[in-house]
């Protein structure tokens, strides 16, 4: 899993751009927080896609809150941490948080993308 770290408004405003073409998968991260480290490392540990399936993002929240503010308003999600935000055609069509974060959930949605 290559993940590309976000740090801006900016490249929120890139991720929806580029979900026009590919799923965008975006990980919202506390590093303060053990669930947050545990969802990031299942992801990790499980995701076994072709890098051509999705883009994966990762926002570390702490240090980037207000990119986590304008994630929730943007896509009109509930702020939770850790989070995955699938995003696809500049809407996000799956989001969840917590321990409820798994690789089989997102495989489904970004099977539906194609």
């Amino acid at each position: 899993m290559r993940w590309i770290e976000v740090h801006n408004i900016s490249q929120v405003e890139e991720i929806k751009s580029r979900s026009k073409s590919i799923p965008c998968v975006l990980f919202k991260h506390s590093t303060r927080c053990s669930i947050s480290s545990v969802a990031k490392y299942r992801l990790e540990d499980q995701w076994e896609f072709p890098e051509k399936t999705a883009e994966c993002f990762f926002l570390d929240l702490l240090s980037h809150r207000e990119v986590s503010n304008y994630i929730a308003e943007t896509f009109q999600v509930h702020h939770e941490s850790p989070q995955v935000l699938v995003i696809r055609e500049e809407e996000c069509i799956y989001d969840v948080s917590h321990l409820d974060i798994t690789v089989s959930d997102i495989r489904e949605y970004l099977q539906a993308s194609f």
